[in-house]
This record gives structure tokens, sequence and C-alpha cells, in this order.
């Protein structure tokens, strides 16, 4: 008889943020872009000349992306898919034999062994083909098992799942919880020691490839006890062990193809030797996990604004209006540009970031942040600007556009199934917290004593003499720099000038800073509650990356003699779209509706503008808010359904 299994734990706002903080990597042990650039530190070095894979990296990618497009362009049939909510079994068996499943897993266990610049333009691609098949193998191997088990795995298990996770086993990542989403303190599912074993009790919501996942990634809370840390802790657990139940596959405004279940765990015996890590360690291991497995949703923005840029370019020649295509006139223009410049810009961003990645030489938390957030904004910008170039047929369907003889654009769906992009993997609301909290660590790491309330004053005093000492040598480096010389970055004019560009980034970088320092200094401990000042602070962030990212590409493709010219127009027209941003975005850290917007909220939630919601029917359905998550067995039938 195991011991039963935890209480639902009871958090406060404070003790959530210790959790989530424990659970950081506290040390940058490798130079970072995006670090320096919050701080005022423009290091175009860290990422000019633009990293580049090795020869064999681009052979052994290239001849798996020659395979993949036949695959697409054959098997894939994204109707189907979208009109079945499934992808056939035999699609994924394809995609087996291909050895997708094993693209970034090394080739001594059975992986392809491709590049995270590879892997992404491989989802790219698929994703094309169907958002639904990207999700699949982005799931199963950006954040499921083989990915924690190459950073954190023991030899053992490497041997153990690895091969089977290159050819015929699908994993998933299990960390949501139907009332626990980015705040894992409140984590409910437990995993109570019992001899050589842990038995696992919780359920656990949104399961990407759950349904049919062979293997699972699980974190769920050991308890502390004599000989146990305890701790949110991570496992690999077969999927079909005795006591596991997927009780419903659920179905999505988008991406309809993805077998998303609610899995229950009842008294589920999990081997020891299938814990990742140490106890404890779940967090930690989930978050190092994310830094790059982040960067597969920036690769399916990029694709989809590809995509749209085809679309946006064949349909505003073919269509007239007032005696000529409507790309001529300027409203229609104007929407074309920002997809072809963003399109450029993005794909900048998920490269650098990715090649930064394989190199290991820069730390890249930040950047692959950064990507995930810029590139769902922008992305799922860029698909509403084609719905509304394409009009009433961008709101159509493409069943409905086929079935009166019309191209069958799936131009709707595609906005559809770009809108969670802003939600997974990190909404981006808590992506602008997670940022902030890393662009600030310096700051934190001389001063933060002087803001906790639970430091003694003699930590406070020595916090206030090391300020003092970090201060005096960081704030005069942040009033003058190479931003304001005409002659900076001179090798970036060829035809068009993007040196103002650079300059722009390096005076904007330097000001960021100092916005970030006087907003510390005037709010000191209440600055974490300056959620909207943040993400504002955040935001600019990842505009400035964007256009380093997209000035250091333009200038790598014209020194290799590759589209140079364009290359140079569109990183222009981004940097210029992108600076009106960035002002807009400044203006708005001081002179914005933040108090008043509260004031309103307070009224809102206390009943003030009932009166306001009168005159509608609420077409809702019962139930309540949050399904029960008690545990216990389950009392579904068993949807799970492997793929032989």
């Amino acid at each position: 008889m195991s011991a039963p299994p935890l209480k639902k734990p009871t958090v406060t706002e404070r003790e959530a943020r210790q959790v989530a903080e424990a659970a950081r990597e506290q040390d940058w042990r490798k130079p970072s872009f995006g670090k320096e650039l919050f701080l005022g530190r423009f290091r175009l070095d860290l990422i000019h000349p633009h990293p580049l894979p090795t020869d064999e990296a681009v052979r052994r990618g290239e001849q798996f992306l020659t395979k993949l497009r036949a695959f697409c362009e054959t098997k894939v049939d994204a109707a189907l898919i979208e009109r079945e909510a499934r992808i056939p079994d035999e699609v994924i068996n394809g995609l087996k034999e291909l050895g997708a499943l094993g693209m970034k897993i090394d080739p001594k266990y059975g992986g392809l062994g491709l590049t995270q610049v590879y892997y992404n333009k491989a989802l790219a691609l698929v994703g094309s083909a169907s958002p639904a098949v990207g999700v699949l193998l982005s799931a199963h191997q950006s954040i499921g098992v083989p990915q924690p088990l190459k950073l954190f795995g023991t030899p053992e298990q490497k041997q153990r799942f690895l091969p089977r996770c290159a050819r015929t086993d699908i994993s998933a990542f299990l960390l949501t919880e139907p009332d626990v989403g980015s705040d894992p303190a409140r984590l409910a599912t437990s995993a109570v020691p019992e001899g050589d074993d842990y038995v696992l009790d919780g359920v656990k919501l949104w399961t990407t490839n759950g349904v049919v996942a062979d293997l699972l990634v699980v974190m769920a809370r050991v308890p502390k006890s004599e000989g146990h840390k305890g701790g949110i802790t991570a496992f690999v657990v077969e999927a079909d062990s005795p006591g596991i139940t997927v009780e419903n596959r659920n179905a999505f405004m988008g991406l309809r193809g993805i077998e998303n279940g609610v899995t229950r765990f009842h008294q589920v015996r999990v081997p020891a030797a299938n814990r990742i890590g140490p106890e404890g360690a779940g967090l930690k291991i989930a978050l190092t996990t994310l830094n790059t497995g982040r960067l597969s949703l920036p690769a399916s923005c990029v694709a989809a604004g590809k995509w749209s840029l085809k679309i946006a370019r064949e349909w505003s020649a073919a269509r007239e209006q007032w005696g000529r295509p409507i790309a001529h006139h300027e409203a229609v223009g104007a929407k074309i540009s920002f997809i072809a410049a963003t399109t450029f810009a993005l794909e900048a961003v998920l490269d650098l970031s990715s090649q930064m990645a394989d190199e290991d030489r820069n730390d890249i938390r930040i950047e692959g942040a950064l990507a995930k957030l810029i590139a769902s904004e922008l992305g799922w910008r860029m698909a509403d600007e084609l719905v509304q170039i394409r009009g009433g047929r961008g709101f159509e369907t493409a069943a409905s556009l086929a079935a009166r003889g019309e191209k069958a654009v799936p131009a709707e769906q595609v906005l559809r199934d770009l809108r969670i992009n802003r939600i997974f993997e990190g909404s981006t609301e808590i992506m602008h917290l997670l940022i902030a909290r890393e662009a600030v660590d310096a700051h934190l790491s001389v001063a933060g004593d002087l803001i906790d309330p639970d430091k003694s004053l003699q930590d406070k005093a020595r916090a206030g003499a090391n300020a003092g000492v970090f201060y005096a040598k960081w704030l005069p480096k942040l009033v003058a720099g190479p931003g304001q010389l005409p002659s900076s970055y001179a090798e970036f004019k060829h035809g068009v000038d993007l040196s103002p560009h650079l300059r722009h980034v390096e005076r904007h970088s330097r000001k960021l800073a100092r916005s970030t320092f006087y907003a510390m200094s005037r709010w000191q401990g209440r600055m974490e509650t300056k959620q909207a000042f943040l993400g504002r602070i955040v935001d600019i962030g990842a505009e400035l990356f964007a256009m380093s990212a997209a000035c250091v590409r333009a200038e790598m493709l014209r020194s290799r003699g590759e589209n140079g010219r364009e290359a140079y127009q569109l990183a222009d027209a981004f940097c210029r779209q992108s600076r009106i941003r960035v002002d807009e975005l400044f203006g708005r850290l001081w002179s914005n509706t933040d108090d008043v917007d509260g004031k309103v909220v307070k009224g809102v939630m206390a009943g003030t503008y009932e009166w306001l919601e009168q005159g509608i029917v609420d077409p809702s359905g019962e139930g309540p808010w949050i399904a029960d998550t008690t545990p216990g067995p389950s009392e579904r039938t068993n949807v799970h359904r492997p793929i032989r």
C-alpha cells in the first residue's frame, strides 16, 4: 500500500516567485548578446560576422531536407488533416521511416544528428505542409523525452530511451495541470517514493502528443522525507503503464490535427532509474530544455510568413481594383511590404539564435525567449494582414473556395493555427516577465538585497556598497557610445545604408538601460508589479535584437553573394518599420493608461460595471470553470492510441 498522495499545495505569491527563482539558471558562464543589449552594451562582435554551420552540417541537413520535401509534397494532405482533425497513421509511420523523429538525436543513438539550424528548417518545411505535423515533431523533440535526456540524462537512460525516440516512439511533455499553468509552485501531481519506485498520482492537461505518445516526460512533486530532498522532479514514464488513462482528446480553434489530451495518473509506479536528474531539479530541467526548445515556434512563424508572402504576391497581382492590381494601391502595398520585411527579419532572428545555440559559445536563454516572443506576435499579425489582403476570400475556408471553383487558399486556417503561438511554451505575458527577470539580473545581483524585505540591515549595507561600485562604473558608459558617431558601422553600407539602423540600436540600447535603471530607482521593490512597463521594456529589446539580426544577416548574404542587394533592401524596410514601433514603445513607458486601467479592473471585478453586460445571452454551457482533479482511479474510457 503506497503512501497517500500530496494535497494540492497552497502557496503565496512570494513563495511562487521563490520557486520560479530557484529554478532559474543563476550564472552567466558564456556571453549573451541579449543580456548585454538590456544593459546598454551593444556587443555587435557577439553576432557579427554571422556564425555559420560547418560544411558537414550543411551537407547532412540539405540531404535530409530534400527527402523531407519530397515526402511533404507527396504524402501529406493538409486539407485531409484539417477536415478529419487527425494526422493519418501512415503519415506518422512514414515520418518514422524517414528518421524525422530523431532529427535532433545523436547518430550513435540512431538519430540524424541535425543541427538546431537544420532542425528548424525541417520544422518550417513540415509546418508549411501541415502545422499539425510540425507540432507533432516539435513537441516530440523540442520538449519531449529527447531534449531533457540529451541535457540531463544518464548514459544508461540515453541508451535505453533515445534509440526508441529516434525511430519508433513518440514522446510528450507533461507539466501543465487543470489548475496550474505558468505557476508551477502549485503543481499537485505527486510522486511518492516507495522502495525502488515512485508512485505517481494526478492529472495533466494539454498534453500535446499525449494521446498517441509511447513515452512521457512527467513533472511531479516529491514530498520531502528522510533520504529524499523532495521538490518538483522530472521522470520518464512509459505511456502504457498501469494506472495511466488518457481521458480526453482535446479540440481547438486551430491545429486541428494535434493529438492533445488530458492524462490521469493513478498509483502509477515509475522506477527510480527513470528519474531525470536529482529530486527537485524538475523545473530547472524544464526551463533549460525550453531555452532552445522555444525556437521551434519561430520556425513555424517563419514558414507562415514565407507562405503569406507567396500568396500575397500572387493574389495581389491577379486581383484588380479600380483599373490596376491591388498591390499597386498603397493601402495594400504597405501590408505586403510589412509581410516581406518581417519574414526576412524573423528568419534572421531564428537562424542567428539557432546557430549560436549550435556553437554553444553564447548563453541564448534571452535570445531564444526574444525570438519566440517577437515571432509569435509578428507572425500572427502577418497572417492577419494576409486575410485582410484577401478580403472576403481570406475569411472563407479553403474547402468553400474549392467548392465554388477557386484556388483553395487556407488563409483563415493559418490565422487560427498561428494564434496558439502567443500562448504555447510561455504566453506573451509570461515571456515578458521571464525575459525582464533575466534582463535585470545584473542589477539584482548587486543591489537586490536593498529591496528584499527579508534581508538584514547588515546585508542591505553590504549591498549598498556593492551597488555603489557597480553603478559608478556602469552609469557613465550609458551617456555616449558609437551610435553617436556618423562613421560607426560603415561596413554595413553597400548601396543601401544599414549603418544608421545599427547606430539607432546602439543608442537605444543605452536608452533602454537608463530607462530600466530609472524605473528600478523609482519603484524599487514594487518594480515586479509593473508588468505593463516591463512588457514594453522587453518588447523594445526584442525589436532591437531583431533589427540587429536583420542587418547582420543582410551583410552575411551580401558577402556570400546570395541576394545581398535584395537582403539589404528588406533589412532596411524592417528596421524603418521597427524603429517606429520602438519610438512608440519608449513613449508609452511614461505616458500610458496603466493607472487608469488598474482602476477600471478593480471596478470590473467589484461588479461596478455589471450593468454594461446587460442585453446579451451567454451561450456557454454548464460546468465548473476548472475541472476537478482530485486524485483517484479514472472513470472514463482510455483514448490512448499508440501508432504502430
